[in-house]
């Protein structure tokens, strides 16, 4: 099932990668040329969601963010091992959802540490609250961790316990 997770992987690195660099342009404070940069002005696009430049050096929402710099490099090490390992679980999946939503998390995880290669830290971007009540900022890589952890969700409760089951190539 690889030729049809894989270019899942590479389409949702390549559109993390493109929307990332758009943001990074479109917040960059005038004159600021080093990347992560801090300083930016959040842009209101309805009552419930902004865009806004945060640069995560630690792991989801925030976790560990003021950490030694060594810390960062162990995720993306892991991201790495991780990422192999999806792409050996995506090349014996029996069934194209399974592959699917492994292309979606193996690519999230791939975006994110190309973002911590090359900047040490991890571009996000989207902010929704409510009131008082606000999510993290995150990005698309995040938002494609997340929804091919819901498809694999989706995919173990159609499993049979016990059996195994393949789709017609």
């Amino acid at each position: 099932m690889l030729r049809l997770g894989l270019p899942i992987t590479v389409l949702v690195v390549v559109l993390d990668q493109l929307s990332k660099w758009r943001i990074e342009e479109f917040l960059r404070p005038q004159g600021v040329t080093e990347t992560p940069f801090y300083g930016t002005v959040p842009v209101n696009v309805t009552p419930f969601f902004m865009v806004v430049m945060a640069w995560n050096r630690g792991a989801s929402f925030g976790f560990l963010n003021q950490a030694a710099d060594w810390v960062g490099w162990a995720f993306t090490a892991l991201a790495a091992v991780v990422s192999a390992a999806l792409l050996v679980w995506m090349s014996k999946a029996e069934n194209k959802l399974l592959a699917v939503a492994l292309g979606f998390i193996a690519g999230g995880a791939v975006g994110n540490a190309v973002d911590r290669i090359r900047f040490g830290a991890v571009a996000d971007f989207l902010y929704f609250h409510w009131g008082d009540w606000f999510f993290p900022a995150f990005n698309l890589a995040d938002s494609a961790i997340t929804v091919g952890a819901g498809l694999l969700i989706l995919e173990s409760l159609f499993k049979r316990p016990g059996s195994s089951y393949k789709e017609a190539p």
